[in-house]
């Protein structure tokens, strides 16, 4: 009895240093480890790489930028349903546990063992708080040590941070696949949807993704993807988390992703978007723009964009059809599987309803065509493959050497790789099955809408496709508005001594240029065709150059320079005469942005693409819209108090009462002069065309009471778009049909008249005034307080000159300007 007395108390003592020994090695095991653990308290703080995200006017989602697709969403806006999927799929003891899952730990253990020396990957045991200790604090290495590390952590972020705070913080940083961080881009990812929006099925295979996003594919590994997916909703049944009708539905759901489009290319914004994401980079950074979660508000109205890139595409394509028809883009061997071969194909995914086919064969009467095919998410060539037709009428208009083919076989072979879209009729229905052989233009251009009261840009077409060049011709080339600069001039000229009705000589002229410059000799488009004295507004309607040219050499280039220099046009203006007919460089946006100042009465416009700029936390950072508004602060409740008002301190760059004078000029030019066919608008528009020489480029740019549009044609790489070219009769149609659109549901407003106007009734070609019986030339013409001509005398004639008013004191006109050669033939 003694003996075993002894042995129990030697078995006593030896199991009491072992465990004093094993509590002192699990001590230094914790020192040893927690002397270099991460600092957690930065998880309080923490603020992830968030997207920045731009939207349209209307809230519509334009465009995402990031290195990491994440939207962070606060743990109070995730839905119940999927935060129990992912406690089902991951740790559903997580609310319950201190940070470490002891039960998991020992399955882990015991099948570690079972597998040891297998070159198994081990199974992990971790919560989802070691989870975030990983992700957050530090690496993926598959080793003891990390996972000691990660316990430790777990256990004190445990005490530091609610379940709440550390479940949102997973939420938020887990990598689900595809590119996507968090649930709130995952959701939008894979199915399209807010999380709210997701159904039990949606969730389940979302929550299934953390441990092996790449394994679980959606397309390439789906039955593996559908098997997880299953066993996560028989987790929130076993749970209780949902009803067993429910989970029987769930697991029947097919696993469908959506292959998510940008909005973007919904609306055809394109250039828009990248021309507010280049502004972004240059206001605030690249770190801020891809990480910063930026929310920016555009200016861009989804309904005028889709308006201007239908109408500006038709311009250019209708152009580039009457020129003839170029040829193929490619051949391509169709033997075998054409569909794989043509997939390989580069073609463009922004000029829907086209799309890229290969001929399969052709006869006489009608071609067979091979669409390209599509791929699915994960790469793979889709298996379906779409055929159609293209008649006799789908190539009527492909025209070779001047002839019009009579046969499909003329223009079409077997191999030919081109463009089609479905054929309509006369009605505009779609003919079933029937195709129309399409060519990408050689012929590019640029258009942009602008409101003329605030400066924000609605809509923007940087060219035929973006997918073809990126380069933004609305903002990025400079050519040569030829006349449609005019109207500068003539403005320089009305606040200097000229009125509307003032007579100046149109006929020949001649400059010397000075020593070696020759003789520089401005002609009219119409070569030999002189009106002879005609009145300001003649000169404008009919673009004569010869009385522009005469203006200039008046009122001095100088002058005009800061005239263009004020409206934006020009930084610098040489003092060329030839300027005065837009032989200088200019782009879309600037030209668009001076008319803005004719449409609005003269005041400064700053042109913009974004109307305000958020940052994470949704604080202003930008607001274009810098009016004061007094009274907008005042307490909540009605009493009684004065309306706010709004204070706007832009500069007046024109005198109100010269901008109505220019415009009711350019109303005469849509009326009587070149730019007729806007007339078809039905609504009142001023505006100018534009034709430079040798007709390189053709402009239109005009406005209604709240609209202005600008655009110009021509070749990148500029060259003659044909001897019979003019703007009136290419550019100013696009412009007419645009504003067809975008003033459809407008009413007919006609152009303010500021206060001093007179309107007097005066003879059309003479600008002497008549009396209320006046023949059919009568107009009313529209005259600043002092300048009206008394009755039966004549403004002020040129003389032999063709020389006008002299400036007023203290203006002297330039005499030593020299011409560039060559700048005659500009309309």
């Amino acid at each position: 009895m003694r003996l075993l007395v002894r042995f129990m108390g030697f078995l006593f003592a030896a199991g009491t240093v072992l465990f004093l020994v094993g509590v002192a090695g699990v001590a230094g095991a914790i020192w040893h480890f927690s002397k270099d653990l991460p600092d957690y308290s930065q998880l309080q703080d923490y603020e992830p790489p968030v997207m920045t995200r731009v939207h349209a006017s209307d809230g519509a989602l334009l465009g995402e930028y990031s290195k990491e697709r994440r939207l962070y969403l606060p743990i109070q806006a995730v839905p119940k349903l999927v935060i129990n999927a992912f406690l089902a799929a991951e740790d559903k003891n997580f609310y319950e546990h201190g940070g470490i899952d002891y039960q998991g730990m020992l399955r882990a253990a015991i099948l570690y063992a079972q597998n040891y020396g297998s070159n198994r990957r081990p199974q992990g045991a971790s919560t989802i708080t070691q989870q975030v200790a990983k992700n957050f604090l530090l690496t993926n290495e598959v080793s003891f040590s990390r996972k000691i590390k990660e316990a430790l952590l777990a256990m004190r972020i445990e005490r530091a941070y609610s379940k709440d705070r550390i479940l949102e913080l997973y939420l938020n940083e887990i990598y689900l696949g595809l590119g996507a961080y968090g649930i709130a881009a995952a959701s939008l990812v894979y199915f399209d949807k807010s999380v709210n929006e997701l159904t039990i099925a949606e969730a389940s295979y979302l929550a299934s993704l953390p441990k092996a996003p790449a394994a679980l594919h959606p397309v390439r590994n789906r039955d593996r993807a559908i098997e997880r997916r299953n066993y996560v909703i028989d987790r929130l049944l076993e749970n209780g988390w949902i009803k067993q009708a429910d989970a029987d539905k769930a697991r029947k759901d097919p696993l469908v992703v959506t292959n998510r489009s940008n909005g973007a290319h919904i609306f055809a914004g394109e250039y828009f978007a990248e021309e507010v994401r280049r502004d972004i980079f240059e206001r605030y950074g690249e770190k801020k723009l891809y990480e910063g979660g930026l929310s920016v508000r555009t200016t861009l109205d989804p309904k005028i964009q889709v308006m201007a890139r239908k109408t500006m595409a038709a311009g250019l394509v209708n152009y580039d059809e009457a020129q003839g028809w170029r040829g193929a883009m490619q051949k391509l061997d169709i033997s075998g599987d054409w569909g794989v071969k043509l997939a390989d194909v580069k073609s463009l995914s922004d000029i829907s309803p086209w799309r890229m086919a290969v001929v399969l064969e052709t006869s006489n009467d009608s071609a067979r065509i091979g669409f390209q095919p599509g791929r699915e998410l994960g790469g793979a060539v889709s298996k379906e493959r779409q055929t159609g037709i293209i008649t006799i009428d789908g190539v009527r208009w492909a025209r070779s050497k001047g002839k019009t083919p009579t046969a499909v076989s003329q223009v079409l072979q077997p191999g030919d790789v081109i463009y089609a879209d479905p054929l309509v009729n006369k009605d505009g229905a779609a003919v079933d099955g029937q195709y129309r052989l399409r060519q990408l233009p050689e012929i590019s251009g640029a258009m942009i809408a602008m409101d003329p009261w605030t400066g924000r840009v609605l809509a923007m077409v940087g060219g035929f496709s973006f997918d073809q060049s990126q380069f933004n011709r609305a903002t990025q080339a400079y050519r040569q508005p030829g006349s449609s600069f005019k109207p500068l001039v003539y403005s320089a000229a009305l606040d200097n001594g000229y009125t509307p009705s003032s007579i100046i000589v149109d006929g020949p002229i001649e400059i010397d240029q000075g020593q070696g410059g020759g003789v520089w000799r401005p002609e009219n488009f119409s070569t030999g065709h002189y009106y002879g004295p005609t009145t300001l507004r003649n000169a404008l309607t009919h673009s004569l150059n010869t009385v522009t040219v005469r203006l200039a050499q008046d009122i001095g280039m100088p002058l005009i320079g800061e005239y263009a220099k004020r409206f934006g046009v020009y930084d610098e203006l040489p003092n060329y005469l030839s300027y005065a007919l837009g032989a200088g460089e200019t782009t879309v946006m600037r030209m668009v942005t001076a008319y803005s100042m004719f449409a609005n009465g003269g005041r400064r416009v700053k042109p913009t693409l974004i109307d305000r700029i958020q940052d994470r936390y949704g604080h202003t950072i930008f607001k274009h819209d810098a009016r004061e508004c007094r009274g907008c602060d005042a307490p909540e409740g009605w009493k009684n108090q004065p309306e706010p008002q709004l204070i706007d301190r832009r500069e007046q760059v024109l005198d109100p009462m010269t901008a109505y004078q220019i415009t009711s000029m350019m109303e005469g030019v849509v009326q009587r002069g070149t730019a007729t066919v806007m007339r078809d608008v039905g609504k009142p528009i001023a505006g100018k065309t534009g034709t430079t020489n040798d007709a390189k480029d053709l402009w239109f740019v005009g406005f209604s009471s709240d609209l202005v549009v600008g655009l110009y044609l021509g070749y990148d790489k500029p060259r003659s778009l044909g001897r019979t070219a003019q703007a009136g009769h290419t550019a100013a149609p696009i412009a007419r049909d645009f504003m067809k659109l975008a003033l459809a549901d407008k009413p007919a407003t006609p152009f303010k008249i500021p206060a001093g106007i007179k309107l007097i009734r005066v003879d059309s070609k003479t600008g002497t005034r008549v009396g209320p019986g006046g023949g059919g030339n009568t107009i009313l013409e529209a005259f600043k307080p002092g300048t009206a001509p008394p009755e039966g005398y004549s403004s002020s004639v040129a003389d032999a000159d063709g020389r006008g008013p002299q400036p007023s004191q203290g203006q002297q006109p330039d005499t030593g300007l020299f011409m560039r050669p060559g700048t005659g033939g500009l309309y």
